[in-house]
């Protein structure tokens, strides 16, 4: 056992704990670690597709919105490895996914305290402190203290329907899309479920496949349409520290009511990946090429049977409330992502916090954790906040807000301000 007792320990490392990292690493008063079990760090590697961008502003990096100054910001990345001038002509807020993760794992490569490989298997808390109990790759275990602890174990895929005894490269989720693609093309028909933005990035890059290739594909969906994110300049707005706080302010009905009425801006198709479908679907109607395209909204899946070289899928038409069913060969669940909670958590933590409901923890303004007697737990959480902090739970550009109010808690006093009343919508 580690004797020294740490300032923080993070769980897990994607973007919301690395960039929490890279601030901790500008604090040298904070003594911190943090773990995570891959053995490096890489964004969505199977939808990493040639062509996508971020779907926010470059200054929506790991460090920017705390401290523009940092050596870990997007524009110094790009001095560093000298791509600046390419980025200036590049002309575009929006960067590419591919090099958003190369950026983020240079940043990683740079913190001696995060450590890769490296699992988080058990957390205790005996009233004074956190035990964290890590396993390595090499199979050596140690347990750390802390007097804080930070959760961003992430989402993990939603893939709706039970895939047991079913071949991953027959059918798997969107995010295991570039790792199957080779074998997923050379198939004579491909099914895609799904409506989002992953959904429509992959069912753009099968259609420039399709040119080189013999198979249909199906795209099913349970929405009414291909809808477009509402990326309105106001609208934006709600992806600001002024709404997070009033949002979470509400109560919780009125909270989850909300997230209904925002699905517009927090959900949908960008423009310009719509734009380019509809760009590939019309050419290819000039000579009737359409017969190995199906298009299908309304439709929710219901189960997937396997024959001895393909499948049976079945799906509902809800309006209509009508059975569907179509035989493919490979099938790509872009189903969305569910909260990623860890076993020792609905252990050892869960029976010592208050929840809201069934399904949802209290989370305090702070991202902390309250214990049942109503004191502050010490544990704070990046993981499953969509019903707490609504727009920032999973959007890059409000991770370094949440960021800095952890940080300001753990040392008790402003170590970074916060950008707050600056925008030109009042909510409170």
């Amino acid at each position: 056992m580690d004797a020294t007792v740490y300032d923080v320990i993070g769980i897990g490392i994607g973007p919301y704990n690395l960039g929490l990292a890279a601030l901790v690493d500008e604090q040298p008063d904070i003594n911190g670690l943090f773990f995570e079990q891959t053995p490096r760090f890489k964004w969505h590697p199977g939808m990493l597709i040639e062509g996508t961008d971020l779907q926010v502003s470059f200054l929506a990096d790991l460090v920017t919105f705390a401290n523009p100054k940092s050596h870990y910001t997007y524009l110094n990345y790009l001095h560093e490895t000298n791509r600046l001038y390419p980025f200036f002509f590049y002309h575009q807020f929006e960067i590419p996914r591919k090099e958003y993760d190369r950026y983020a794992s240079w940043v990683s490569h740079q913190l001696d305290h995060c450590y890769f490989g490296a699992r988080v298997v058990d957390v205790m808390y005996d009233e004074e402190i956190y035990h964290i109990t890590v396993k390595y790759n090499d199979d050596s275990t140690y347990t750390y203290k802390a007097n804080h602890v930070v959760m961003g174990t992430g989402h993990k895929p939603n893939t709706i329907i039970d895939l047991e005894d079913i071949p991953v490269e027959d059918v798997h989720h969107s995010s295991q899309y570039l790792f199957h693609k080779d074998k997923t093309v050379k198939a004579k028909s491909i099914t895609l479920v799904g409506s989002g933005q992953s959904a429509s990035e992959i069912f753009l890059d099968l259609l420039q496949e399709q040119k080189n290739h013999s198979f249909s594909i199906h795209w099913y969906t349970r929405s009414p349409g291909h809808f477009q994110l509402d990326q309105s300049k106001l609208g934006q707005e709600i992806f600001s520290p002024d709404y997070v706080d009033y949002f979470h302010q509400l109560d919780y009905k009125t909270r989850l009511d909300a997230l209904d009425e925002l699905k517009p801006l927090r959900n949908g198709v960008q423009q310009a990946t719509l734009h380019a479908i509809y760009h590939e679907l019309y050419h290819l109607s000039i000579d009737g090429q359409l017969d190995t395209i199906h298009i299908q909204p309304l439709t929710s899946l219901e189960n997937v049977e396997k024959n001895e070289s393909d499948y049976t899928v079945t799906y509902n038409h809800w309006q209509k409330d009508e059975t569907i069913k179509d035989q493919t060969e490979k099938i790509i669940l872009a189903t969305g992502y569910k909260p990623n909670i860890p076993d020792w958590f609905n252990k050892r933590i869960k029976p010592l916090i208050q929840y809201e409901s069934d399904r949802h923890y209290k989370v305090a303004k702070d991202h902390q954790l309250l214990f049942k007697n109503g004191d502050h737990s010490h544990f704070f959480t990046q993981t499953d906040l969509v019903h707490s902090h609504g727009s920032s739970a999973t959007n890059l550009g409000l991770t370094v807000d949440r960021n800095v109010q952890i940080i300001n808690t753990i040392t008790n006093e402003q170590r970074y301000k916060r950008q707050t009343g600056g925008i030109f919508t009042q909510f409170q």
